[in-house]
């Protein structure tokens, strides 16, 4: 059955989460469909921004311990909130630092190469920084990274089968890394199988959640995941450049970690100034320098709606509104070369489209100079995110109308095929 008007406007009036759009600043007539690469800032991420500030002002340097959010707690304070997101005790989740920092402080402390097992596998259609990070800790310990990183391949250039990973794990693999969401093709794993699979051959696992956590929900604690990682500035609307996050599971709080800083120390003892490492007994232990508290205090704001709504039913309305903007673009898109890159089927799908073409580039280009925010990705991918807090089925709809104007005016042919420096 044809996707109406009529149907488009009964979704956004039955909308649950629709009051929380007026909580965003949207620009007037913008569709914004790259929170899957920056959120939208937040009136609520605004005013807890502001009111950190404001206890810089009021309190000097007695903001670290007075004011309504003690600057020495925060990272605790903002783990414990997010922990939640993932399905996991508050102990095991602390924001500290960026996606790669964090990772270069996890693989120092989870990759420990002992007889055989040396190698670590990774997948080719991992994002960049996780594949450097690999490749450095390698380095470090002496490998070839040609021989020591193994790369999953990809039967299709968009999709990895986990039967693939799975049957790469053996008695010479020490780490996988693996990111939960796919970053060009939005294709989810099946975390806890994955997992499962890999502690029964020996195997130690990280997961890179930057595609997912904010709209996916996931069990870290009770799927045994070993740790993880991820950024707050995409679905966690915590602003440029926001702090990082990192899950470590308790069964690994006897581990000191690999890079070891004051800030990761026990509170009771930090101010003893001991050169004696005391580490704090959660994941505390696995920061390293003094928490950035003005790149962290957005988030407070943006994680009270998390706290209010809950991840099913952000979960629930990404799949949905995913699932109209696929069947939208088969209905109005058919013969003008688009493929569809990302799962289809719900379960397997992360929160954004991914649309392959081979003017990709061009049409990016076109979509916002006609009113639509989307994201290329090299060589030919398209991604749309629409999202949850903010985005409406009119959004939905409006943008794949925009596209097909595009294409029916041949509008995109004004610009040349080739990514901007950022893209």
């Amino acid at each position: 059955m044809a996707i109406t008007v009529d149907m488009i406007d009964r979704w956004d009036e039955e909308d649950g989460l629709k009051k929380y759009r007026d909580e965003f600043y949207i620009k007037e007539g913008s569709i914004y469909m790259d929170g899957n690469s920056l959120g939208l800032l937040s009136k609520r991420a605004e005013s807890s921004l502001l009111s950190l500030l404001d206890s810089w002002k009021n309190h000097g340097i007695d903001g670290w311990t007075s004011g309504e959010e003690p600057w020495f707690y925060f990272a605790e304070k903002l783990g414990e909130l997010s922990a939640p997101l993932v399905g996991a005790k508050k102990e095991e989740v602390m924001v500290t630092g960026s996606t790669t920092g964090n990772l270069h402080q996890l693989l120092a402390t989870f990759y420990e190469p002992k007889g055989k097992r040396t190698k670590i596998v990774a997948d080719e259609l991992n994002f960049p920084s996780d594949i450097y990070a690999v490749q450095s800790i390698l380095k470090l310990k002496g490998f070839n990274t040609d021989e020591q990183l193994i790369r999953i391949k990809s039967r299709d250039g968009h999709t990895i089968w986990e039967e693939d990973i799975i049957n790469e794990l053996n008695e010479e693999v020490a780490l996988l890394i693996l990111p939960t969401v796919l970053y060009r093709s939005g294709q989810l794993f099946d975390i806890e199988k994955i997992t499962k699979a890999a502690h029964e051959k020996g195997v130690i696992v990280g997961w890179d959640g930057c595609h997912s956590v904010g709209a996916i929900p996931h069990e870290f604690h009770q799927w045994g995941v070993d740790f993880a990682y991820w950024c707050n500035y995409k679905y966690l609307n915590a602003g440029p450049g926001g702090v990082g996050a990192l899950f470590v599971h308790e069964k690994h709080f006897d581990k000191t970690p690999g890079l070891t800083g004051w800030f990761g120390s026990d509170k009771q003892k930090q101010f003893d100034m001991e050169h004696t490492f005391t580490p704090a007994a959660t994941s505390g232990a696995y920061q390293i320098g003094t928490p950035h508290i003005f790149s962290m205090a957005p988030l407070l704001g943006s994680l009270k709606m998390f706290e209010e709504i809950g991840m099913k039913k952000i979960r629930d309305k990404s799949l949905h509104q995913t699932r109209v903007m696929m069947e939208l673009i088969q209905q109005e898109l058919s013969g003008y070369g688009f493929k569809m890159a990302n799962p289809m089927e719900d379960v397997c799908r992360g929160g954004h489209v991914s649309l392959e073409h081979p003017e990709a580039a061009r049409i990016c280009k076109s979509l916002k100079e006609l009113g639509v925010v989307p994201d290329f990705r090299k060589p030919n991918i398209i991604r749309l995110a629409p999202v949850a807090l903010y985005s409406t089925y009119n959004d939905v709809y409006e943008t794949v109308q925009i596209l097909r104007t595009i294409m029916e005016e041949k509008h995109y042919e004004k610009y040349s095929n080739e990514r901007e420096v950022v893209a």
